[in-house]
């Protein structure tokens, strides 16, 4: 493998390392760009008119974007999307619980995760906590928790098909002792606080989940794969971000270059830092006002614009190879996807197609197409959501990978670094 994929997947491990929950990975793209020139805004202030690199995020999204020199107020964007959030758990209220001298942590299952590839791993808790004055902090702990599979002694039948529970066989160990005070996992989270350690008391509110401790690893023959937790979908996230500081060197396109990286992308996107929410719509429209744009410009800079949806699709499995459909089979190693839906589960359409192709050819890359099997329906992505509430053109693509929706996801070493190759092409243009 050449040196600048097994670069770029080395850098990926890091930034999947940094991100174990949603409000992490904003906090990485905002430290990420603001090293490569990007000034963060809070959108409670008034934003400057003046040409240059901003961002701003809202709890675990985060929107960035370059104004040229000589844009104006019909100028077009050309939007990113990816999304920060991934299949899991998420801690509920009073989480300290356990039985029998165990001390366990009460979870929530967070959107579809495949929840057998959970089990017998070590795990973190990662997320953000609300204190007693409003203000917020990030909390990581290190490896903390395991979900115990129960041994083969003890149920003969597990080989022949794991049914888990969704309640009863998903709360976590984390210890040993009673779980006399509630406050227990609160103060495990206030130690992991960012910089100094708080008062446990004085948290008020939390927003965590749990994420694989194991960093991301290169491996196989040639180092072709690489697996690592929440690819789906920081491996689109680290690809924009990466993309974005390249294109925005010394950049004076025609266009207005947009990374926006939604949450909550896994259940349904309906929120306000969601892709269905207004954040995206908000900040397009603070641009144009710089730019002095009424409705009539925005909607002329609109038509004009595209979005590229950028998430993760399903490689053809080599031991299911019934799933897949019988001839476009898209394999690791071998491109970035176009992802195709004849009911507009995802956007592409002719049009995008041939747009992607151009970015792919700009950028040197080779694509593959995916559809799904006739008898095993897809799932969507933020392209049909984008599209709707802003009208602007969007096109799915992404990368193959196999596990899905496992705490542990495989994709290919070549194609995270050719996605990215081509997310460069499309913020320059």
């Amino acid at each position: 493998m050449p040196t600048a994929p097994l670069a770029h997947a080395d850098d990926l491990a890091d930034f999947v390392d940094a991100s174990p929950s949603s409000h992490h990975a904003a906090a990485e793209v905002a430290r990420r760009l603001q090293q490569a020139g990007f000034a963060a805004l809070d959108e409670t202030d008034a934003w400057p008119e003046a040409p240059g690199r901003y961002l701003v995020v809202r709890e675990g999204a985060v929107i960035a974007w370059v104004v040229p020199q000589g844009a104006t107020a019909t100028t077009p964007v050309r939007v990113f999307g990816a999304h920060s959030d991934s299949p899991g758990f998420k801690l509920k209220p009073q989480p300290t619980t356990g039985r029998l001298g165990w001390l366990q942590a009460g979870v929530e299952v967070y959107g579809g995760p495949l929840l057998s590839s959970w089990l017998d791993r070590e795990l973190r808790l990662a997320g953000r906590l609300v204190l007693d004055d409003g203000s917020e902090v990030l909390a990581a702990t290190g490896p903390l928790l395991r979900l115990p599979q129960l041994a083969i002694h003890l149920d003969r039948t597990a080989n022949e098909g794991l049914t888990l529970d969704r309640q009863a066989h998903t709360q976590p160990v984390w210890g040993l002792g009673a779980p006399e005070s509630a406050d227990l996992l609160a103060e495990v989270a206030a130690s992991a606080a960012d910089g100094a350690r708080i008062d446990a008391a004085r948290i008020r509110g939390f927003d965590l989940v749990v994420a694989d401790a194991a960093r991301g690893a290169v491996f196989g023959k040639d180092d072709a794969l690489f697996a690592a937790g929440r690819l789906d979908d920081l491996a689109s996230v680290h690809a924009g971000t990466v993309a974005m500081a390249a294109a925005a060197e010394g950049f004076d396109g025609p266009h207005i270059p947009v990374l926006a990286v939604f949450d909550h992308e896994e259940v349904g996107s309906a929120t306000r830092s969601g892709a269905a929410g207004p954040f995206l719509e908000d900040v397009l429209e603070r641009i144009g006002f710089a730019l002095g744009a009424g409705r009539q410009e925005r909607m002329r800079a609109l038509a004009s614009s595209w979005c590229v949806s950028s998430d993760v699709g399903h490689s053809v499995h080599p031991n299911f190879a019934e799933k897949h459909d019988p001839v476009v089979r898209p394999l690791l190693g071998s491109g970035p996807i176009l992802k195709i839906n004849a009911n507009q589960r995802y956007t592409t359409d002719g049009a995008g197609a041939a747009a992607w192709h151009g970015w792919c050819a700009q950028a040197g890359v080779t694509s593959q197409a995916f559809v799904s099997n006739n008898t095993v329906p897809c799932g969507s992505t933020i392209g049909p959501i984008t599209a709707t509430r802003l009208g602007i053109r969007t096109v799915d693509v992404g990368i193959p990978i196999l596990s899905m929706h496992s705490a542990r996801e495989l994709a290919g070493v070549s194609d995270l670094f050719d996605l990215t190759r081509v997310a460069e092409a499309f913020f320059r243009g």
